[in-house]
């Protein structure tokens, strides 16, 4: 079938569910649709191991994953297009697109899935959108934390913590030190979590400075810089440091956006109620996934970017994105979308060092349980495995040179 002929179905964003999304998109749409996946990375960032890359060297090119195989297992993978671009605006029946794709920088499209997720501090997020310029970041960031002698993390979620043990165990003689701004660890789990990471602290000698927020200095910490400084908290505490690391919040990747809140497509026009919730960011959906907002039936958000109530995780979203690919392809067999959420308790698997790792899910509270599950273990790798998800995502690697594609 003419690709001019062809039915649009749009993802937007390309990390782990969208990528996901996109697979089932692809798998079960009749050949009158195509799949095309909106991302402006050159290579699918493979987000996970980022805290461990920018400390251990000589694994950071392997972060970076080719899309070139995404629509391989597809019955007609030609169909479907990866499409390198951001999405500056969403409209009704089409984007917006931040450079010219086919000639046109408008997409137009029958069904949409926004799976933008939310944006991290670097290195939970790299500042290119390349992976030379990533691969040479993440190496630059390795060398300053082997310069400092003192190194200050701020923030005590999942990054945070998986970076604050990674460094103390490759750099034992350090002094690294997590700021956190409560008392509990990583609140968004049961308090038992927090028990074990505090006595993983304890253990590796990492300090811990709770009960108060820290200062970021508006142009940032001023590592690299060659003196020491301190890092303030809000209750007039400070901490020394010759390197301090960022991994506080997530910041929802929600400004595309702006072209449904406003016909006019006034920038300066806040999004509306409807679209997003006002208290976090997030786009309100139904328990379809559909936007929450009765104009837009064929919208869907999946992931992070979601309001579903559910935990904002790798593992929650993908069986949202299979669950929305069924969905639209109902809407495009003249049915009304069959699949709801299911919201689970909040899980893990939080690295603690290099081999250290505990897999910990929240109390099922719907079902009567009141503790969570623990599973510590000790078989981690320091490469975490990374040479395994190319494997998986059908990524042929004959030589190691290949890792740098």
């Amino acid at each position: 079938m003419a690709a001019k002929s062809l039915q649009n179905v749009v993802v937007v964003g390309g990390s782990y569910v969208g990528m996901r999304a996109a697979k089932e998109l692809a798998s079960i749409l009749p050949a009158s649709h195509r799949v095309l996946l909106i991302e402006p990375h050159s290579h699918f960032n493979h987000l996970f191991v980022f805290p461990r890359f920018a400390i251990v060297p000589n694994h950071e090119h392997k972060a970076f994953v080719p899309y070139s195989t995404l629509f391989s297992s597809a019955p007609d993978p030609a169909h479907h297009q990866v499409v390198r671009a951001r999405v500056a605006s969403l409209h009704p029946h089409h984007v917006t697109l931040d450079r010219e794709w086919h000639g046109s920088r408008d997409l137009a499209f029958e069904y949409l899935v926004a799976a933008t997720g939310t944006r991290l501090a670097a290195p939970g997020s790299m500042p290119s959108e390349d992976k030379l310029p990533s691969v040479r970041y993440l190496q630059s960031y390795q060398q300053g934390v082997a310069k400092a002698q003192s190194v200050v993390v701020v923030g005590g979620g999942a990054v945070g913590v998986q970076m604050a043990c990674d460094l103390k165990e490759v750099y034992p003689d350090k002094d690294i030190t997590l700021v956190h701004s409560r008392q509990q660890l990583m609140p968004v789990y049961h308090e038992g979590l927090s028990d074990l990471i505090k006595a993983r602290f304890a253990t590796l000698g990492i300090n811990l400075v709770a009960g108060s927020r820290a200062v970021v200095p508006p142009a940032g910490f001023p590592n690299g810089a060659g003196e020491p400084f301190h890092v303030s908290l809000q209750d007039g505490r400070s901490v020394p440091a010759d390197f301090a690391i960022l991994a506080t919040g997530q910041t929802p990747n929600n400004q595309f956006l702006r072209g449904l809140a406003s016909p006019e497509s006034d920038s300066a026009l806040p999004l509306t109620d409807t679209l997003v919730n006002p208290s976090n960011g997030f786009i309100r959906v139904q328990p379809t996934l559909q936007f929450r907002d009765a104009r837009f039936p064929h919208l869907f958000a999946v992931g992070d970017i979601a309001d579903s109530g559910a935990h904002k995780a790798a593992r929650p979203g993908a069986v949202q994105a299979a669950m929305v690919a069924k969905n639209i392809a109902d809407l495009v067999a003249g049915r009304a979308p069959s699949e709801t959420i299911a919201v689970a308790p909040a899980g893990i698997h939080l690295t603690l060092g290099l081999t250290r790792n505990v897999i910990f899910r929240n109390p099922d509270t719907a079902a009567g349980g009141t503790e969570p599950f623990v599973n510590l273990k000790d078989d981690g790798r320091e490469d975490m495995g990374v040479e395994g998800f190319w494997e998986r995502n059908g990524v042929a690697v004959a030589s190691p040179k290949d890792y740098h594609l």
